[in-house]
C-alpha cells in the first residue's frame, strides 16, 4: 500500500532543501547511467549499493549531535535520538542486504569513501546550521528512494528483472524483516520502500517540529529519554 508522494515546499528553507536534492538525483542518475537505456538488475544494484551508503549518514549525524547536546544542556532528548539512530540502522541493514547479491569493486569502495568523507561534513555543518531544513532534506531524498524502488518493482514484475523473478530473498533479509522462508526479492523490495516511505514521513514531521518538542514517532522507552 504505500505509493509514491510529495511535499510541496511552503518556504525559502523547503525550497531549499527539495532543489538541492533535485539536482543531486539529476547528477546521479547521469552519473550513475540510471538515466540511460532501461532498468536491469545490475543497474538497480550499483544504484541502491551506493545510495544506502550515505543513506545512513543523515540519521547517525542528527542523532549524535542530539546526544551530545543532551549531555551538554543536562536534559532530556523527548525521543528523538532513538529514532534518528534507528533510521541510521536501518538503512545499513538496507546495505549489508544488498551486499549478497553483489560485492562492489574497489574503485567503487573508493567512490563510496570519497562520498561519506563529503556528504558527512557537509550534513554535520548543515544540522548545525538548521536542523528543520535538514530533516526537509532527508524528506525529500526519501520520497526519491520511494520513487528508486517502486520503479524496481514495476520493473520486475514486466520481466524486466528475470534473473529476480524467482529468487529468493536473502537470509539476512528473512531475519531481519521477518520474512517468511519462501520470500522472494520482491519481498525484500517491499519491505525496503516501506521502510524508505517511514524514513520520508518521520523526517517531513520532523522538519515541522521545534528542536524542544517531542518526537510524536517516539516508542514509550524513548519518550523518557
Amino acid at each position: 500500500k504505500v505509493g509514491i508522494t510529495h511535499k510541496p515546499p511552503k518556504d525559502t528553507s523547503d525550497r531549499i532543501a527539495y532543489y538541492l536534492i533535485r539536482m543531486i538525483r539529476t547528477g546521479f542518475d547521469i552519473f550513475s547511467g540510471y538515466s540511460f537505456g532501461p532498468i536491469n538488475e545490475h543497474k538497480f544494484l550499483r544504484r541502491v549499493i551506493f545510495l544506502e551508503t550515505v543513506a545512513g549518514i543523515p540519521g547517525m549525524v542528527a542523532g549524535s549531535l542530539r546526544h551530545l547536546k543532551s549531555l551538554r544542556q543536562m536534559k532530556r532528548d523527548k525521543g528523538w535520538i532513538h529514532t534518528l539512530l534507528e533510521e541510521a540502522e536501518n538503512e545499513r541493514m538496507h546495505l549489508l542486504t544488498f551486499m549478497q547479491l553483489k560485492q562492489p569493486s574497489l574503485m567503487f569502495r573508493g567512490m563510496v569513501l570519497a562520498a561519506q568523507g563529503i556528504f558527512w561534513n557537509m550534513y554535520f555543518f548543515g544540522y548545525l546550521a538548521s536542523p528543520r531544513t535538514c530533516h526537509r532534506f532527508v524528506g525529500y531524498l526519501e520520497e526519491e528512494a520511494v520513487k528508486t524502488y517502486s520503479h524496481a518493482i514495476d520493473a520486475l514484475d514486466d520481466g524486466l528483472m528475470p534473473t529476480w523473478t524467482n529468487k529468493p530473498a536473502p537470509d539476512i533479509a528473512k531475519t531481519y524483516w521477518g520474512l517468511s522462508k519462501d520470500a522472494l526479492m520482491r519481498d525484500v523490495l517491499l519491505a525496503v520502500r516501506a521502510d524508505e516511505a517511514n524514513h520520508r514521513d518521520v523526517n517531513h514531521t520532523l522538519s515541522t517540529l521545534k528542536q524542544e518538542d517531542m518526537n510524536p514517532y517516539a516508542t514509550p522507552h524513548g519518550q523518557n529519554q
